[in-house]
């Protein structure tokens, strides 16, 4: 087992493919974490998520035989994941969303903790995340997948590209244009309105 561990992803799919039955596993257990990042990023819902993973697994499991090598394992592996993500958003029409907390798409400017004076509360943050869940809920498919990796997941544009199949220019245009989408609706994220000043009762406006 330890010698099939070390073994190279493209190895490791072509023993799985003549019979072994250690090395699918030893693959899946290898790029599990970020594949479940990609699921759960694309599908909003952990149990939607787990289930959009097994169908991917289950469907690179039985198409191990017709890989040819043209990409990387891993991009092969994330594009069949993306796909049975894609399949049961038209299937089930589930909204795309983030269920984490952190605000990483390039719409929200980090400029903001330090516009509201310092990190903001579980309150905001989940505010936030439901305004992001809610403008995200308004883009094709294909922006909102091509912003959730490169945007929310931080690929490179050329790794989106063979993952989603498209050209890097494709996958440019695509974030380009969700992003234009989003801003009306986030720009409230990048420019937040101050708080009145409660203490002193004047609301924010200037002393007389």
């Amino acid at each position: 087992m330890d010698a099939v561990q070390e073994l190279p992803d493209g190895e490791l799919l072509t023993r799985h493919a003549q019979g072994d039955d250690q090395a699918f596993g030893v693959l899946v257990t290898r790029h599990r974490e970020r594949l479940w990042a990609v699921s759960v990023r694309m599908m909003g819902d952990p149990e939607e998520a787990s289930d959009a993973l097994q169908d991917a697994f289950l469907s690179a499991f039985r198409a191990a035989g017709r890989f040819r090598g043209e990409a990387q394992v891993s991009t092969w592996l994330h594009r069949i994941v993306v796909n049975a993500c894609h399949d049961r958003l038209r299937r089930r029409k589930v909204r795309p969303a983030t269920p984490t907390e952190d605000e990483t798409l390039d719409v929200m400017s980090n400029e903001r903790l330090g516009r509201m004076g310092g990190a903001p509360d579980h309150a905001s943050r989940t505010e936030s995340r439901l305004d992001v869940e809610a403008a995200l809920d308004t883009l094709p498919l294909e922006q909102r997948m091509a912003l959730t990796l490169v945007d929310m997941l931080g690929y490179r544009v050329e790794e989106a590209a063979g993952i989603l199949e498209v050209a890097p220019g494709t996958v440019k245009s695509r974030c380009a244009r969700g992003r234009a989408k989003l801003l009306p609706s986030l720009a409230h994220l990048r420019n937040p309105v101050s708080a009145p000043d409660v203490t002193s009762g004047r609301g924010g406006a200037n002393p007389s």
